[in-house]
């Protein structure tokens, strides 16, 4: 075996989780570099100063001796960690994968546990393949089974479909941008979903203008093919102001908060 004090992890992903992790190595003694191109401002304020960045995935696992993935699961990041970047990693290395199991190609992890140039393969995610591996460490998908997990999902779906109802705010969808704001002030708030298309922000401006409504404040928020955006106004949009609004192409839907 080794110790694991003094040897460097390499973190691709640094949300919540995968900054708890790299802040948790750091006080183990290891050294952490980190890669993520859509890191979030509250997740870099909450990570320790001692972990560099990396330039690039390549970068990350060129200069790991582990490895620790935590980046969902899509269209883009499927088989992300491919046999290109296994090539690349350190002889001996440990590829650790605790966030799901299609975001490593398993093919190109097999072979290189069988060459020996992987030293061992820890997920959570077993397969006929893996369990039967003397290299890999396979346990079950078991993270959010426990009664106090359940409970804290439960607490803090109904916490974010609040702030959503009350607020406006948008917190861990998986299509829409992330939104946090304070409660409206003055006025009235109103939420506006609509496809990423140039020019929708705009027509809303203008339209509110025209009905010689004020905006206090504005707010607007993209992601992939979707935007969103708050509105606080003064005064009071009419129902017929809302459903020209909503006649706007590419508006799919409006909401007064």
């Amino acid at each position: 075996g080794f110790e694991v004090s003094g040897k460097t992890l390499g973190v691709l992903g640094l949300g919540a989780i995968g900054g708890k992790v790299t802040n948790s190595a750091a006080a183990l003694g290891l050294n952490t570099i980190g890669f993520d191109p859509f890191m979030s401002l509250e997740s870099a304020w909450k990570l320790n100063s001692s972990t560099v960045p990396a330039t690039s995935i390549d970068d990350l696992v060129s200069r790991a001796d582990f490895i620790s993935l935590h980046i969902p699961l899509n269209d883009k990041t499927r088989n992300l960690f491919s046999k290109d970047h296994i090539d690349l990693i350190k002889k001996g290395a440990t590829l650790l994968n605790f966030s799901r199991a299609g975001v490593v190609d398993e093919a190109a992890v097999l072979a290189a546990l069988d060459s020996g140039a992987l030293h061992a393969y820890v997920c959570d995610f077993p397969t006929p393949a893996l369990i039967n591996h003397p290299r890999a460490i396979v346990l079950p998908h078991l993270g959010a089974s426990t009664e106090e997990a359940e409970d804290n999902c439960a607490a803090m779906v109904a916490d974010q479909v609040r702030e959503f109802l009350e607020h406006g705010s948008i917190r861990h969808s998986v299509n829409f941008p992330e939104v946090f704001v304070t409660p409206c002030g003055e006025g009235v708030r109103l939420g506006i979903a609509n496809h990423n298309v140039p020019g929708v922000v705009g027509h809303i401006s203008s339209a509110l203008g025209e009905a010689g409504i004020n905006i206090l404040d504005l707010l607007n928020k993209s992601r992939g093919d979707y935007a969103y955006t708050l509105v606080d106004v003064q005064p009071d949009a009419s129902p017929e102001i809302l459903e020209r609004l909503r006649a706007i192409d590419g508006v799919l839907s409006v909401r007064v908060i």
